[in-house]
């Protein structure tokens, strides 16, 4: 049985993030994939291939609260669901991590401050090449470094728009992109701003995933270790149920088992949640971590939409993730309750339609679809989902996902997109011509989509109504950490991967300090 001193289960933006963290230190680190290595191929820029034949979308199934089965849109490769994301790496407002007030309910506090994660938001920033300008959006928290590259520039009709956004009395700033684009020096730029990039793999790794910035830097060091293809099953826990002290992994049709003298989950917040559920022992009956009956409860993904508004004018922009607006992220402006973000989406193409509503439009000409992509400026509407106790994961005895969830805070999540639709007018837009798109969510169920999953393991200080403290260790076990998405208390309204970057960097100077390496700022002096 192989031996390690820590071993990470998943390998996306916090599996990924941790790793790259730890392995300058010289501690044995093994990290888990279920999935392999993404292929670079034509495929990955083919709107039809990713859109509408789900070619890179895992084959999975779960099943809702009424027993009805459904495909999530989840992505097992190295580097997770940060393989197809929009690479939107937006803080949490400092807000945020206390306790909100919302139109469904209460938005609860988190056991840490924004101001104790900020250094480490700085630091995400850095390992992740983001490009953005601190000071444009009046919603964000101080900063203690700007970001190491500048704002990805506006395409003109995008610089339209800021433009009249500003001149309607609105805040609009450029939106923090994790691309790896050198606008200055294009030859020695690996991103070439393609309109293949929200939702899409990079073929060119241009983009600023786990893989590319987390994984591969960690593998450069010869005490880290990667398997793929390698499931984990099971934790197994010591005599006393004290510490997980074996991992199961299914790989290769058999089972492997490895020990660490840390282990550290960051699968998902619906498959980290199964896993604890899973290997309930005589100690942990309900599952691992579970004394709370907290695992796999609060269960959010934020109740997000994608519309697309029609432009007077051909829209020709080809990378237009560039733009966002938080002037309705908290109460104000006319209205009683926090509303949320809004940001420009990747640019739609035909093929998408077919892939998004595939009945309605079954019937209508390939031109006409072309006609509205060519006029169509897309945006992503996202208002906080809150944590209900009632929305969780459970598991049964066969080990069948079922996830059951009923939407938060419909009103401001209406409001917000007729607040957009008042807009259009002065925003050059068809005032009346306002549609949903559901991007990302060609199944009919729309908890299938999965992209901003959080909840289920949920960080505290108190062991009765949390699974894990505040350095993220599963209260009732010595050695199991969490570092996805499952942690959070709450979500926020903007896209949550660099908070889980900045998590796993924080907790991973925890992890260092435990295992008696220094931490990357005490090594750097």
């Amino acid at each position: 049985m192989a031996a390690y001193d820590v071993i990470i289960v998943g390998t996306g933006a916090g599996g990924g993030t941790l790793a790259r963290h730890l392995a300058p230190s010289g501690k044995r680190v093994l990290l888990l994939e279920r999935g392999d290595w993404l292929p670079r191929e034509p495929q990955n820029w083919l709107a039809q291939d990713v859109f509408v034949d789900n070619r890179y979308v895992s084959e999975d199934t779960w099943y809702d609260a009424h027993g009805k089965a459904f495909q999530p849109q989840i992505h097992y490769f190295v580097g997770g669901a940060t393989k197809l994301y929009g690479a939107a790496l937006y803080r949490l407002r400092p807000e945020d991590f206390g306790e909100l007030q919302h139109h469904d309910g209460i938005s609860p506090a988190w056991p840490i401050s924004y101001d104790e994660l900020e250094p480490y938001y700085a630091l995400a920033e850095h390992h992740y090449e983001v490009h953005g300008a601190h000071g444009e959006d009046p919603t964000e928290g101080p900063t203690s470094a700007p970001y190491p590259f500048p704002a990805v520039s506006h395409e003109p009709r995008i610089q339209q728009l800021a433009d009249d956004l500003e001149e309607a009395g609105y805040h609009p700033f450029h939106a923090p992109c994790g691309i790896r684009l050198n606008e200055s020096n294009p030859p020695y730029s690996a991103c070439v701003r393609c309109m293949n990039c929200d939702g899409f793999p990079c073929a060119v790794h241009g983009k600023s995933d786990a893989d590319v910035l987390g994984v591969r830097p960690a593998l450069e060091h010869e005490n880290v270790e990667l398997l793929t293809n390698a499931q984990v099953v099971k934790l197994e826990t010591s005599a006393d149920g004290s510490a997980v002290n074996e991992v199961v992994v299914e790989r290769d049709g058999e089972l492997e088992r490895y020990t660490a003298d840390v282990v550290v989950l960051a699968c998902g917040a619906a498959n980290t949640a199964k896993l604890l559920l899973v290997s309930a022992t005589e100690q942990h009956p309900q599952g691992l971590a579970n004394g709370s009956d907290q695992v796999g409860r609060n269960y959010m993904f934020h109740n997000s939409q994608a519309v697309l508004a029609l432009s007077h004018d051909e829209n020709p922009t080809v990378f237009q993730k560039t733009l966002g607006l938080n002037d309705f992220y908290f109460a104000g402006n006319g209205h009683d309750y926090p509303l949320g973000n809004i940001q420009m989406v990747g640019k739609s193409q035909a093929p998408m339609y077919r892939g998004e509503k595939p009945v309605q439009t079954r019937l209508a000409p390939q031109w006409t679809l072309e006609r509205v992509a060519k006029h169509a400026v897309d945006f992503w509407l996202s208002t906080e989902d809150l944590p209900m106790p009632e929305n969780r994961v459970t598991v049964d005895g066969e080990g069948k996902l079922t996830l059951a969830y009923k939407a938060t805070n419909e009103k401001p999540k209406q409001e917000l997109n007729k607040q957009l639709g008042s807009m259009l007018g002065q925003l050059r837009m068809e005032p009346d011509h306002l549609f949903h798109r559901f991007a990302y969510m060609k199944n009919d169920i729309p908890v299938a989509g999965v992209a901003h999953q959080a909840g289920t393991a949920r960080m505290g200080a108190d062991a009765a109504d949390s699974v894990v403290d505040a350095d993220c260790k599963a209260h009732e076990l010595d050695n199991l950490y969490v570092v996805d998405t499952s942690v959070f208390p709450s979500i926020g309204a903007v896209n949550p991967a660099l908070t889980a970057m900045a998590n796993a960097l924080r907790v991973g100077d925890h992890l260092l300090e435990r295992l008696g390496a220094p931490s990357a700022a005490a090594a750097a002096h």
